[in-house]
């Protein structure tokens, strides 16, 4: 099962990522001014990763895949790694609809 693991950057923003059961982070979100913001932003990940249509396939300039995750108002909520092939991408997509709706939330910034 997947995990949410909220930290500080170091501007001291906070951020999250998306953690598959393998420990790999499949998606990073922006960074939130305040940690009920980025909670918010878990949750909007919750929901809008059950629907195909919020994600947004791209290739970089380096011909790498990559995707975002877009809210209902079509802000980025997450993005993800880089994929050397668009297989790879989809099976991250895949992976972020499968583990973030039941995902735990580790807050390491209680630490």
């Amino acid at each position: 099962m997947g995990k949410f693991i909220i930290s500080k950057r170091a501007n001291e923003e906070f951020q999250f990522n998306l953690k598959a059961g393998n420990g790999q982070v499949i998606l990073t979100s922006q960074g939130y001014g305040s940690k009920s913001s980025c909670e918010n932003g878990i949750e909007s990940v919750r929901t809008n990763s059950q629907d195909d249509s919020k994600f947004e396939r791209n290739t970089a300039k380096d011909n790498r895949c990559y995707f975002n995750l877009k809210a209902g108002n079509g802000q980025i909520i997450g993005t993800s790694q880089m994929y050397e092939s668009e297989n790879g991408m989809d099976n991250g997509i895949e992976s972020v609809k499968n583990n973030a709706s039941g995902a735990s939330v580790e807050d390491e910034t209680d630490l």
